[in-house]
């Protein structure tokens, strides 16, 4: 039988959804933090709430986002937060969302 070990403690899932163009800003920022775990989707649909172009993949609206779940340490989240804020400010037109979510368990 197989030991389980159980998730370190203060955990907190962000859901970060960006235009692709931002793919190389958010890895060298997940590089920067140290968070090597991630799952990505490509290619996705989306519009915001706040303005900008929606991305769809279609001739009228070619541009389409990417969005990855990270599980961060809780001691990270506000940091990766302010950084990820400061893309988004510095690239507006792109687009760029981030939610945090509990994880309250896992395998």
């Amino acid at each position: 039988m197989t030991d389980i070990k159980e998730l370190p403690k203060e955990q907190k899932a962000v859901f970060i959804a960006f235009n692709q163009a931002l793919v190389p800003h958010i890895e060298r920022t997940l590089r920067n933090f140290s968070l090597k775990g991630y799952t990505a989707w490509r290619g996705i649909q989306g519009q915001g709430t706040n303005g900008g172009e929606p991305h769809l993949g279609s001739h009228a609206w070619p541009r389409l986002n990417d969005a990855m779940l990270v599980v961060v340490p809780q001691e990270k989240v506000r940091p990766l937060l302010a950084e990820l804020r400061a893309i988004n400010e510095d690239n507006l037109q792109q687009g760029l969302r981030a939610f945090v979510w509990t994880i309250e368990d896992g395998i």
